[in-house]
């Protein structure tokens, strides 16, 4: 069945409702009055319904004609959206751009970056999530990110473009009064075997999952992100390694304290952005090039 109502009569009802008046809301249409009121008097008899109290001496609306007034707005806004989603897309403009942060990274500077592109293309959304380890290669396989920042490891995958962001350091650190401060040093495995390691889940669901920096038959504590981690270590609840970057200020500070240990070398992990090379979409290519130049910012 069609509907009397259509996108033209819905502008006219909005105009007259702004202006309070046929004549004015002509003059911001271009058009007649009498062409007007012809809208809206066929809408009515194709309705069965009066819009407006023509006992007023302004146009007033009747509470039908005010649902669909308020109703009429919200086809007209999302008409409006639907229109400008179409023409940004035949020009190469994504609706949405999905970035999947690995936990390991610091965020603010990315939220920057996200900050900076809206004041440039408030039209596009943006959906950022969190992923640990294989899970962030794990949402660019199953297609549930566009792209993924702080990976990882290696993808395995040649439908990907891959750009190194540098490498991060780990060093072991405990809190200040956990009891592993005393020890001699290097720090022996049967002294860190005594105590719980806290590590992060890996959130892979159709990767196999990771861990690292384990000893075998050490009992473990697993958190969900790295600032978690963070939080456990200080408060002495377990041990293990941790990002540089993620706590110079505790360590600077003395609320951490970095041990050597006897049996592990020094760690570092390479840093990946990654993303489908069939993707020629504009915000990824925009988000790929600043990525790039703050990657230092980032570790």
């Amino acid at each position: 069945m069609n509907s009397p109502i259509t996108l033209d009569a819905l502008k006219v009802l909005d105009a007259i409702e702004r202006k309070k008046s046929f004549a004015a809301a002509a003059d911001e249409l271009f058009r007649v009055p009498s062409a007007v009121s012809y809208t809206v008097n066929k809408l009515e008899e194709d309705l069965g319904v009066e819009l407006f109290d023509r006992s007023k001496r302004k146009a007033q609306l009747t509470p039908v004609g005010t649902m669909l007034i308020d109703q009429g707005r919200l086809i007209l806004k999302a008409t409006d959206e639907l229109t400008r989603l179409a023409q940004q897309s035949a020009n190469g403009w994504e609706a949405e751009l999905r970035i999947c942060i690995d936990s390991i990274l610091l965020f603010k500077p990315i939220y920057a970056l996200i900050a900076q592109f809206q004041q440039e293309y408030p039209w596009i959304n943006i959906r950022v999530t969190e992923e640990v380890l294989g899970g962030t290669w794990d949402s660019l396989i199953a297609d549930s990110t566009d792209l993924i920042i702080g990976a990882t490891g290696e993808s395995h995958n040649r439908d990907f473009n891959v750009q190194s962001l540098g490498e991060i350091d780990f060093v072991f650190a405990v809190a200040k009064d956990h009891p592993l401060v005393d020890e001699p040093v290097p720090i022996s495995d049967r002294a860190i075997k005594q105590y719980s390691s806290i590590v992060v889940a890996d959130s892979s669901r159709g990767l196999p999952s990771r861990s690292e920096g384990l000893l075998d038959g050490q009992s473990r504590i697993t958190v969900p992100t790295v600032q978690k981690k963070i939080e456990a270590h200080l408060l002495g609840v377990g041990i293990g390694f941790l990002p540089v970057h993620r706590i110079q200020d505790e360590l600077e500070s003395g609320e951490l304290v970095s041990l050597q240990l006897a049996s592990y070398e020094s760690r570092t992990n390479q840093l990946i952005m990654a993303w489908n090379k069939d993707n020629q979409g504009k915000a990824l290519a925009w988000f790929i090039e600043k990525i790039q130049a703050i990657s230092d910012k980032l570790i």
